[in-house]
């Protein structure tokens, strides 16, 4: 496994070919103008398009999700006998919407939508005592049967490949009914993690830094993209390079994943219908990250995660409109080595488990 060092150094490598955001926008003493990025391409449609209703909330729309309406056109006449695509699988679950690629047989992005209330920590808003909870103990991973059958991840990929079955969207953020905590656990949620010093702990603390968001927002939307990054061999040329596992090979293993988001407040007691905006991106390495890490070493421009991932995840109104979200919120993670704890009983009490 990679050393931080190298890890480090393949990230801020990708970034040169990405659009440049990766290798300028980290660094201990960076401008934050360095995260000002270019506007998208005039007229391109948002996978995912934030508006803000009259109320002053805001609200997440995936394009073409379930109840809209596609006109149909008629297909040329040389594709009589079958259009090749490419078809995206739009899944739309009770806790996250999620794109699925077929090629690389996990998610090519997922979208979720964490409150308080969501989360089961609103004081205002408890769940009953009569409600529904999700419990992880409960689930299990499951191959999607709502995929066809030659494009879906199967159990078998991931036995002894190496690597964890990855949540991109976690558990911990599904704990509203069980149906929802299943869901999760979708072989269609999942990717190739390293699991060791990655999936089970920086990655861990990514994820509960965005539940923590919801303790100072009253809206925060995450975005969860797998990437595939390009890194300089010694003959100068820049290549991508995965790992496929499966027998046969079927999926595919990201070099990297990111986390983007999006947090929504009143922008002052005065103006409570006036939204204030953040956001951010972080793209991490699927290898082994030292907990030490500061978080904001793994600060992009959203726009390199769009170049990357070929999405385009918000609107040219949100980001000009939007602070950065190292702004408005402290940008560091809690380390919580549970595994640990484990190998040391008297630390048990003392040391809790990362939420998945």
């Amino acid at each position: 496994m990679p050393s931080s060092s190298v890890v480090h150094a393949a990230v801020f490598a990708a970034g040169a070919l990405v659009g440049g955001g990766l290798a300028t926008a980290v660094g201990a003493s960076r401008n934050r103008s360095q995260l000002a990025s270019p506007a998208t391409k005039p007229g391109s449609a948002p996978v995912v398009d934030v508006k803000v209703e009259p109320s002053g909330a805001t609200r997440v729309s995936p394009t073409g999700a379930a109840g809209t309406v596609t006109p149909l056109t008629p297909l040329p006449a040389i594709l009589k006998y079958g259009n090749p695509g490419p078809i995206a699988d739009q899944l739309v679950r009770t806790a996250y919407v999620a794109g699925y690629d077929r090629r690389l047989r996990h998610p090519a992005w997922t979208a979720e939508h964490l409150t308080l209330a969501k989360l089961g920590k609103s004081l205002l808003d408890p769940p009953s005592p009569e409600s529904e909870g999700g419990d992880r103990s409960n689930s299990t991973f499951t191959e999607d049967e709502s995929l066809p059958a030659m494009f879906r991840a199967r159990l078998k990929d991931y036995f002894r490949s190496g690597y964890d079955r990855g949540h991109m969207v976690p558990a911990a953020d599904a704990k509203m009914s069980q149906t929802a905590m299943n869901e999760t656990f979708l072989l269609s949620n999942i990717a190739p993690q390293v699991g060791e010093g990655f999936n089970r702990h920086y990655w861990a603390y990514l994820e509960d830094w965005c539940r923590r968001l919801t303790g100072a927002f009253a809206d925060v939307y995450v975005f969860t993209v797998p990437l595939y990054l390009p890194k300089q061999d010694p003959d100068g040329k820049w290549r991508v390079t995965h790992e496929v596992i499966g027998n046969p090979p079927n999926v595919a293993v990201p070099t990297h994943f990111a986390k983007v988001v999006l947090a929504s407040r009143p922008s002052s007691p005065a103006t409570p219908t006036i939204p204030e905006i953040s956001t951010g991106a972080f793209v991490l390495p699927n290898a082994v990250i030292k907990d030490e890490t500061p978080l904001e070493s793994f600060v992009v421009p959203i726009e390199a995660v769009e170049r990357a991932a070929g999405l385009t995840l918000f609107s040219d109104e949100v980001k000009k409109g939007s602070k950065h979200i190292c702004q408005t919120a402290r940008c560091e993670v809690v380390v919580r080595r549970f595994d640990d704890a484990r190998k040391r009983p008297e630390m048990r009490r003392a040391i809790s488990a990362p939420a998945k």
